[in-house]
Order: C-alpha cells, then sequence, then structure tokens
C-alpha cells in the first residue's frame, strides 16, 4: 500500500467526540472502608476517544483526516484540540459552553482496568444546528464519511448527513447504537459487533439464521453492506449475493476497547484509497488483530500493516 496514495484520499469523521483518560497505578491492599482495592496513582495518559479515535485511527494510517463534533469550553476540550493538532487532523470542533467535554476516565492496577468512571452530556440543540450546516460544507471537500455514534447525542441529524452524502454520491460509513437501526437507512456500510446487532434483529441458532436476518437488515435498510464484527469469531461480511466470513487474527487479546473505531477506520481508509470492499474487509481484519494486542485505545500505524 502506497502512502502517497493513502494521503491523496481524505476522510471526515462525525460522531461523538471524547477524552479518554487513563490512571495507572499500583495495588497493593485493600481499603478499611469497603472491600475495594486501594490503587496508588503513579501516572496518567490522556487520548482521543469516541469519534475522534476513530479519526487518530485513519490519521495513523496517513490518510487526510478531519474530524467534526462537540467538546465543551472547558479544559478537557482544549486538551482535545491539542491532541488532535499532535495527530495532525483536521479539527472543525464545535464548542458548546452549556455542556462538558465527554470523559471516560479508566483506572487501572497491575495491568488490569478496575473501573471507569464516565462524564457526559448531550450537545445542545443551537450547537447541533451549525453542525449540520457545517458538514453540509465539508463533505464535497471528503472522499469517504465515517458516522460514528456511541448514541451521546451528536448524531441526532444522522438522516440529514446521510441524505446529503447519498446526494453527492459520497461512500458512508457507520457504527451504529441502539436497538433501531432505521435512523441510518440509505448508508453504504453499517459495521455493528454482534451485540449490537442483536439488539436489532434478535438471537439467532446457526449461521444460516445469522446471514438470513442479516440479509433481511441490509434489505429493509437500504444499505449496501453489513460487516458484524463478532471477537473471537472474526467479522462476517454480507452484501447482495455475498456472505463472507473472515476468521480473527488476533494471536493475543490484551484489551478490545476501541477494537471497532479500528476496524472501521481502516476500513474507510482502504476504501478511499481504490481497494474493493472484499479487501478493504480483510486489511480491516488485520489491522483489529493487532490493536487488540495493546492496552486501551490504541491505533495501528502504516508500517504495522504493511509490513516491508
Amino acid at each position: 500500500m502506497n502512502k502517497l496514495k493513502l494521503k491523496s484520499s481524505s476522510m471526515l469523521v462525525v460522531g461523538d467526540v471524547m477524552l479518554d483518560r487513563y490512571w495507572f497505578g499500583e495495588v497493593n491492599r485493600i481499603s478499611p472502608e469497603a472491600p475495594v482495592p486501594i490503587v496508588r496513582i503513579d501516572r496518567r495518559e490522556e487520548r482521543l476517544g469516541g469519534a475522534a479515535n476513530v479519526a487518530r485511527n485513519a490519521a495513523a494510517l496517513g490518510i487526510t483526516t478531519s474530524l467534526l463534533g462537540v467538546v465543551g469550553e472547558d479544559e478537557a476540550g482544549n486538551i482535545v484540540e491539542g491532541l488532535l493538532r499532535d495527530s495532525q487532523i483536521n479539527s472543525y470542533l464545535n464548542r458548546d459552553k452549556h455542556i462538558s467535554t465527554i470523559i471516560k476516565l479508566r483506572v487501572i492496577g497491575r495491568q488490569q482496568q478496575l473501573i471507569r468512571v464516565d462524564f457526559e452530556e448531550a450537545p445542545t440543540e443551537g450547537v447541533l444546528r451549525d453542525k449540520l450546516s457545517q458538514y453540509n460544507t465539508l463533505l464535497p471537500e471528503h472522499n469517504v464519511v465515517i458516522l460514528s455514534d456511541y448514541a451521546k447525542g451528536s448524531l441526532v441529524n444522522v438522516r440529514d448527513m446521510i441524505a446529503s452524502g447519498i446526494a453527492l454520491k459520497k461512500t458512508i460509513l457507520v457504527d451504529p447504537k441502539g436497538s433501531d437501526f432505521a435512523p441510518y437507512t440509505g448508508a453504504s456500510i453499517l459495521t455493528p459487533n454482534k451485540s449490537e446487532l442483536r439488539q436489532v434483529i434478535g438471537d439467532w441458532k446457526s449461521e444460516a439464521e445469522l446471514t438470513e436476518k442479516a440479509q433481511n437488515l441490509r434489505r429493509h435498510l437500504n444499505i449496501q453492506a453489513l460487516l458484524v464484527t463478532r471477537s473471537e469469531e472474526g467479522m462476517s461480511l454480507y452484501t447482495e449475493g455475498l456472505t463472507h466470513h473472515v476468521p480473527t487474527m488476533a494471536r493475543e487479546v490484551f484489551d478490545v476497547s476501541g477494537a471497532g473505531d479500528t476496524v472501521i477506520a481502516t476500513l474507510g481508509a482502504m476504501l478511499a484509497s481504490g481497494k474493493d470492499l472484499l479487501e478493504a474487509v480483510e486489511i480491516a481484519n488485520r489491522a483489529a488483530g493487532i490493536v487488540v494486542g495493546k492496552l486501551g485505545t490504541a491505533t495501528v500505524t502504516h508500517d504495522e500493516l504493511f509490513p516491508k
């Protein structure tokens, strides 16, 4: 894969922007106040999370990446802006003075996550209107669009966003959430994990039943492809007339957080560079196998994915 070919492509990532905070420490005793471990923090890290992690993964592969989302007028929002600059991501963040930036705080002791604390508020209506206008302005400049939905309120206008993308013949990938995928009707590709898909189509007792339900959903939503990430079972791709299973490539699973972000970012980057869908899925699966061997929301570099 030629880096220059990726660099000449462009991706617009839109969705719920977060700041991931990691507090690392030692656990040597149990609290006398309650049966919980005491963690003595000795190191802190801050990383891009949510839609910002999708953008970070895309940029790490070398594709020109822009991020559109909402953060608060606060310290965490400033940190997100700085991390985007460090990752060479074009930032189009809307500042909402009425909310705080979404933060996921993970406390880790002995290389194990002990607790996650979430701070989140939905963006206000006025800021979301401004974001939709900005989206329509940015859309013509990008080859591929990724809508990263974490159900935090930034994609309430997702129907309008997809409609605008269809009108301009853009490739639109969606990482969906919730028990109803109807708002994503008309998108190019949906990338749910198996638990997210189960919320929509119910359980299945066999591969044949899963294929039938998945294909029915794909046709009902009028989407070109449904890519289901299935943890240790790998991935399954459903398109018109094709069902394609890809086995997992993970040698050692250390942390699955953010793996879905890596999959959709890699898939979008490969499609933007001209790869066909099957090859793009194979490469995205390889990227997932690499990233789950790392701690926390991590990325895969171009050289890791395409070693010389």
